[in-house]
């Protein structure tokens, strides 16, 4: 059975191209580990947040969720983030778990207080917004406008 040099080369270039989309993917996935701080922050409801989520602070990423769990003497779902290094978080920021859009996922808002004090290393965020849903909203929406009254 011959083989044809083109098919040969063909399959070379293919290759070398699936080799440099791998290196495209790799470079641009970030999977390295954040160097920077943690924060915990403790939430009723978490509405699907993942591990890896992102942290943000005025819609820019400061860091990202790296785990939660939850606490079996309250029962309340707490939240561990990695915060970059160069970000400092203020002692009075209030932590809200919001959606990307209706199809979007989710991640951890952070909306920066103005005390001069900095939370640091291991501290807990004090206040905390937990998710609403779209069930959420629609259901209050609709007591509001029956009157509230049941």
């Amino acid at each position: 059975m011959k083989r044809n040099p083109i098919e040969t080369v063909l399959g070379a270039i293919v290759l070398l191209v699936a080799g440099m989309f791998l290196s495209l993917a790799y470079s641009t996935a970030q999977i390295a580990t954040s160097d920077g701080y943690r924060l915990e922050a403790t939430f009723l409801k978490v509405g699907g947040l993942q591990v890896g989520s992102d942290v943000r602070v005025s819609g820019v990423s400061v860091g990202t969720v790296e785990s939660q769990f939850l606490d079996l003497e309250t029962y309340e779902a707490k939240v561990i983030m990695v915060i970059d290094q160069a970000v400092t978080i203020p002692e009075d920021t209030v932590a809200a778990i919001v959606g990307d859009g209706l199809l979007g996922g989710k991640y951890v808002d952070l909306r920066a207080g103005r005390s001069e004090k900095s939370l640091g290393d291991g501290e807990i965020i004090a206040n905390s917004q937990d998710f609403q849903s779209l069930e959420d909203l629609v259901g209050e929406i609709i007591f509001l406008a029956t009157g509230g009254d049941s």
